[in-house]
C-alpha cells in the first residue's frame, strides 16, 4: 500500500517532462491518475500505458487550455473519465503543471505573446482551481509547478517570469483560504531541467554545460528530482505545510 492509495489525482500537462513523471510517481504511491494533455494525445496515452505496465491507474483526457471554454471541458471529461470507473467526481489532489514558456527579453515581447501565456499560465490555472474546489475532498492538496525564474533574474523569458511569479502570490493567498478545509497549497520552483520544454537551450554539449553550472552539483535536474518533492507534497507527511514556495533548483546561482 502507497502513501496515497484510496486518493484520485489529477496532474495538467502530464503527457511528457515533469508532468509525466509526476503522474507515474504518484500511481506509484497508488493513486487513480487522471493525465491532461492539451494536444498530443499520442503521448498522453504513452503516460497512461506507462503507468499501467507498472501496475499503477491512470486515464487520459485532453482539453486545451487558454481558449473559452476550457476550464468546463477539462472537468467534463475528467468527471467523465472518473464515472467511467465508477468514481464520482471527488478527488483529493491537483497539480497544476501545465504551462508554456516564451523565451523573449523585453524588446521582443509581443501583446499576443504576453496573453498567450497570461492566458495559459496563469488566467487557466486560477480558474481551474476556482472550479476544482467544488470537487476537492477537504484535507487535499493544490500542488502549482512555478520556476526558479521567480527568484533569479531571468530576462531571456520576462513575461514567463511573470506568469510564475502571479503563481506564487496566488499560491500564497489561496493556502490562507483554504486552511480551515485543511487542504494544503504549495508551489514547486524548478530551475533547469532536462525536458523538451527547454530542449533548445541546450542544444549543443557547451549549451548544456553553461545551463548545468548553475546548479551547485553541476548537473541539470531530472524530472523524478522534481517528481518526488511533489509525491511529498500530496502525501499526508506534508500535512504542516503550506502557502510554501519550495525551491528545486538544486541550489541553482545561490
Amino acid at each position: 500500500m502507497g502513501t496515497l492509495a484510496g486518493k484520485t489525482a489529477l496532474v495538467t500537462g502530464a503527457s511528457r517532462g515533469i508532468g509525466r513523471e509526476v503522474a507515474r510517481r504518484l500511481a506509484r504511491e497508488g493513486a487513480l491518475v487522471a493525465i491532461h494533455y492539451g494536444g498530443n494525445e499520442e503521448a498522453a496515452k504513452e503516460t497512461v500505458d506507462l503507468i499501467e505496465r507498472q501496475g499503477g491507474r491512470a486515464f487520459s483526457l485532453g482539453a486545451e487550455l487558454g481558449v473559452p471554454g476550457d476550464v468546463e471541458t477539462l472537468y467534463a471529461r475528467f468527471e467523465a473519465g472518473l464515472a467511467g470507473l465508477g468514481q464520482g467526481p471527488e478527488f483529493d489532489i491537483l497539480v497544476n503543471n501545465a504551462a508554456v514558456s516564451g523565451s523573449a527579453r523585453i524588446s521582443e515581447v509581443t501583446p499576443e505573446l504576453f496573453d498567450r501565456l497570461f492566458a495559459i499560465n496563469t488566467r487557466a490555472l486560477f480558474f481551474l482551481v476556482q472550479r476544482g474546489l467544488k470537487c476537492l475532498c477537504d484535507g487535499g492538496r493544490v500542488i502549482n509547478i512555478s520556476s526558479a525564474a521567480t527568484r533569479i533574474a531571468y530576462p531571456e523569458s520576462i513575461v514567463y517570469s511573470m506568469t510564475k511569479g502571479a503563481l506564487n502570490t496566488f499560491t500564497l493567498a489561496l493556502a490562507k483560504e483554504l486552511g480551515g478545509r485543511g487542504i494544503t497549497v504549495n508551489a514547486v520552483s524548478p530551475g533547469f531541467v532536462e525536458t523538451d520544454m527547454n530542449a533548445s537551450k541546450r542544444a549543443s554539449p557547451e549549451a548544456a554545460a553553461e545551463l548545468a553550472a548553475w546548479s551547485v552539483f553541476g548537473r541539470l535536474g531530472q524530472p523524478a528530482d522534481i517528481a518526488d518533492i511533489v509525491a511529498f507534497l500530496a502525501s499526508d507527511a506534508s500535512r504542516w505545510i503550506t502557502g510554501q514556495c519550495i525551491d528545486a533548483s538544486g541550489g541553482s546561482r545561490f
